[in-house]
């Protein structure tokens, strides 16, 4: 294939290449030419919804929060699979069957591990009364 022919065929993909950085550079560059340049006493404090903020914006989240999270990620992923499972049933057969068995198994197995951890009571009175038995062996 000669450069030429190259260049034919390739055209398309130039241009596609052209088109990507052009419009990156004009979404960065527009902004500085037309972006206010005025400074207020407000300028640099955020705005949230038209609500003045009070306080810091480092606010501490419980690490159950992170932890219902993952579990959300986790079984909702999972919950993928079995949709993919069960698109595929026909095909898959006895032996599809019995992995999706198994597999449902293990999810069940980690959800019952999960709960009798008490990773799902993340309400102040299931804190209680996990403190309370503690309180009354070291008295």
């Amino acid at each position: 294939m000669s450069p030429v022919d190259a260049m034919a065929h390739n055209w398309s993909f130039a241009i596609y290449i052209f088109g990507i950085v052009f419009i990156c550079t004009f979404m960065l560059a527009i902004p500085v030419w037309l972006g206010g340049k005025a400074k207020g006493r407000a300028t640099n404090e955020p705005f949230e919804s038209g609500i003045v903020p009070a306080g810091g914006a480092r606010i501490r989240f419980s690490a159950k929060f992170y932890l219902i999270a993952m579990f959300f990620v986790i079984f909702d992923i999972e919950a993928l699979f079995l949709y993919a499972w069960a698109v595929s049933v026909r095909e898959s057969g006895w032996a599809g069957f019995i992995e999706a068995f198994i597999f449902i198994f293990v999810l069940l197995a980690g959800l019952v591990y999960i709960w009798k951890l008490g990773a799902l009571d993340w309400t102040a009175e299931a804190r209680r009364r996990k403190q309370k038995p503690r309180q009354q062996t070291l008295s």
